[in-house]
């Protein structure tokens, strides 16, 4: 018989932390089996205990067979409600963060700013799916006062359910542009999918913040009654975009130019965002603003590198058409000598990736030396002949290592799945 959840409850009081890994188990944590078409995590339940786990969930009665094992109905369910059941006990704003490209940077650059002045959580890494967003509520404290999650989606529905579990007070999508185009069946699916923060936040009475820039998301905002506006003349938060060569520019509302540490134009709306949500939150914007400019990108996202006489923007933690044309459109904007880009395949797009990848090749004609890496690259080279085509990494990465790069600004861009960072240490 299955525990009901305020006995789940109970014992995930007992416990420090959530595990759904036995290689990360940390002392007296809850460990919960997941299951999935290629593992089953029932068969590690004992070994999780060995590890130093408090309690272990299982799904499977056969796994329940010692004394701090206990037996739920779906391991995932179960780790669901759980975190619903925190949701609930937790007094605090959420502030819910969706959106096509920008996602983890915006959500790293509110947090910044909301530390300033709060006891603040952001989600961890990219912990912004069905496992993801349950395993950051359940680490929530009591000392915390505002949060801030990051919900990913690759179908219609998922945001949905994602806010069901972290209810959200607030809401911000940052962008919708063409991700996961597969997953949604179309532009319209992920205007749809992206939307459900909003519909959420709408039946709740809670709170959006909206760039009026965008045509989509100022479109939907009628919907709302008082919605947050940025970062226009007459919004609720006024900036201006300075320009980018490389690092971002803006004035703020204290009319001083401020510097950031964020590569390309494209992050203006990220950074107006977070202030935006600060300002709402009574942050001082002198706090708010010395907090952008001290935020540093890491994880492959925007990171400027140098490599001898080499500059090497580093962007290759994900790639869809929208991010790889405004990072393709920051690079013909840099004042350099000598440009050059080095494409991967972008993931997930359907029935749109031939035209997609025709068109961000197209966009390279203006680039001094482009290196364009895998099959979808490949069937794309046509629109640019000078470029040159790798079917995987280890092709090109010999071609680096017998053609040295010297005094140029070096793009690397691509979907995670074609890790193309590892081809940096051959620049």
């Amino acid at each position: 018989m299955s525990l009901p959840i305020e006995r789940l409850y109970e014992l995930f009081l007992e416990c420090s932390s959530v595990s759904t890994d036995t290689r990360k188990i940390t002392p007296d944590c809850l460990f919960i089996a997941l299951k999935g078409p290629n593992y089953n995590a029932n068969r590690f339940a004992a070994e999780a205990l060995e590890r130093g786990a408090r309690y272990a969930l299982v799904d499977e009665e056969s796994y329940a067979n010692q004394q701090d094992i206990f037996l739920v109905g779906q391991g995932l369910e179960a780790l669901q409600k759980l975190a619903q059941f925190h949701r609930k006990n937790l007094q605090i704003p959420i502030i819910g963060i969706t959106g096509s490209n920008g996602k983890t940077t915006t959500k790293e650059l509110i947090y910044q700013v909301l530390s300033t002045r709060y006891r603040t959580f952001a989600t961890h890494g990219n912990l912004n799916n069905h496992i993801g967003v349950p395993l950051s509520i359940l680490s929530i404290g009591d000392e915390i006062e505002l949060a801030v999650i990051e919900m990913g989606a690759n179908h219609v529905g998922e945001i949905a359910a994602l806010c069901n579990i972290c209810r959200p007070t607030h809401g911000l999508i940052t962008n919708i542009g063409h991700a996961h185009i597969e997953g949604f069946g179309g532009f319209e699916g992920v205007i749809r999918g992206k939307s459900e923060l909003y519909h959420y936040l709408i039946e709740n009475q809670g709170i959006a913040f909206i760039n009026s820039e965008d045509k989509i998301l100022s479109n939907m905002a009628r919907r709302f009654q008082k919605p947050v506006f940025y970062p226009s003349q007459h919004d609720f938060l006024h900036i201006v975009n300075e320009g980018a060569d490389p690092y971002l520019k803006f004035r703020g509302e204290r009319n001083l130019e401020v510097t950031t540490q964020l590569i390309g134009a494209y992050n203006f709306h990220n950074v107006a965002a977070a202030l935006c949500i600060g300002k709402f939150f009574k942050v001082p914007m002198a706090l708010a603003e010395q907090a952008v400019a001290d935020y540093q990108p890491v994880n492959n996202r925007s990171q400027v590198l140098t490599s001898g006489t080499n500059t090497i923007i580093l962007d290759a933690y994900n790639a869809n058409p929208s991010s790889m044309g405004a990072a393709l459109d920051n690079l013909l904007s840099m004042k350099s000598k000598h440009r050059a880009v080095i494409l991967g395949d972008m993931m997930e797009l359907g029935d749109e990736s031939m035209d997609a990848h025709r068109e961000m090749v197209e966009k390279t004609r203006a680039i001094d030396l482009v290196l364009l890496c895998g099959s979808q690259m490949g069937k794309a080279k046509k629109h640019n002949p000078q470029a040159l085509h790798f079917e995987d990494k280890e092709g090109l990465i010999n071609y680096l290592s017998e053609h040295p790069l010297d005094n140029a600004t070096i793009l690397v861009k691509a979907s995670r799945g074609m890790e193309m960072e590892k081809v940096v240490p051959y620049i």
